[in-house]
């Protein structure tokens, strides 16, 4: 018995490392790049498509570039089967500082790389098929403190202006979750422990809505309670005004939560 169980550990152990490698295989090794201050152009990268950016003042700008600089200097951008430009390296770290640039002294523990796939991928990481449904995810497992994310989708969710989504800061604010060891909804970074019980019962409160299609927040926030901050935190950093207008018990604890001054 105790033979057999040694022998489907080792199987297991086995194919865990075969997918692994092949993941590995599949992406080029990257050494993490010292970067120097950013230049005109990069400035005017970020003015053009970083509205957090280009509403801070000229001291907290100073602020996001140098903490810009600092994760760019700390984690590696990888392509798999596409070029990392200029552009996306600004705005994966972008997409970092913007939900925890209230808090000076953050540093992503939980995170080491991130992936750039060309477009949507699958649950196991396939770039072509029908069940390309997944535009990112944080990893876990094998693919512990690493972030894939969609080149497309994370170009779209600066581009656009007018929308809610921003699929980057979505897995980030993932991340901020999985700080405490659980994404549950609950950062408890965030919130001190006598407010999850009320902080809760707003989440299940606009699940509801969501559900009786009495919202205008993103359906998947449905999903669960660690989904529902993820979206919800998209819409507050993308549309602070509109989340303000339509949901404004969920804008006050949300400003709270990752201190940022109100609209």
């Amino acid at each position: 018995m105790v033979e057999t169980i040694v022998l489907v550990l080792i199987a297991v152990a086995a194919v865990a490392l075969l997918f692994y490698a092949v993941f590995l295989r599949k992406r080029e090794r990257v050494p993490i790049k010292v970067v120097g201050e950013l230049t005109e152009d990069d400035r005017k990268t970020l003015e053009e498509y970083v509205v957090f950016y280009e509403q801070l003042s000229p001291e907290k700008r100073l602020e996001f570039e140098q903490r810009l600089q600092h994760f760019l200097t700390s984690t590696r951008i990888t392509g798999v089967n596409v070029e990392v430009e200029r552009l996306d390296e600004l705005l994966v770290a972008s997409s970092a500082i913007i939900p925890i640039f209230s808090f000076t002294d953050w540093e992503y523990i939980n995170l080491n790389e991130v992936l750039l796939y060309p477009d949507s991928f699958d649950e196991k990481f396939k770039q072509e098929g029908d069940e390309r449904t997944t535009l990112g995810l944080v990893g876990d497992g094998p693919y512990q403190n690493v972030m894939v994310l969609s080149k497309h989708e994370l170009r779209q969710g600066f581009l656009n202006k007018a929308s809610k989504n921003n699929t980057a800061i979505h897995e980030f604010v993932h991340l901020i979750d999985k700080t405490d060891g659980a994404v549950d909804g609950v950062p408890e970074t965030l919130i001190p422990a006598k407010y999850v019980s009320p902080w809760m019962k707003l989440i299940r409160s606009k699940i509801s809505e969501i559900l009786e299609n009495k919202s205008d927040i993103n359906p998947y926030g449905a999903t669960n309670e660690a989904e529902f901050l993820a979206v919800v935190s998209e819409y507050f950093f993308e549309r602070p005004d509109l989340l303000h207008e339509k949901h404004p018990e969920l804008y006050e604890w949300l400003s709270k939560m990752f201190r940022k001054q109100p609209v």
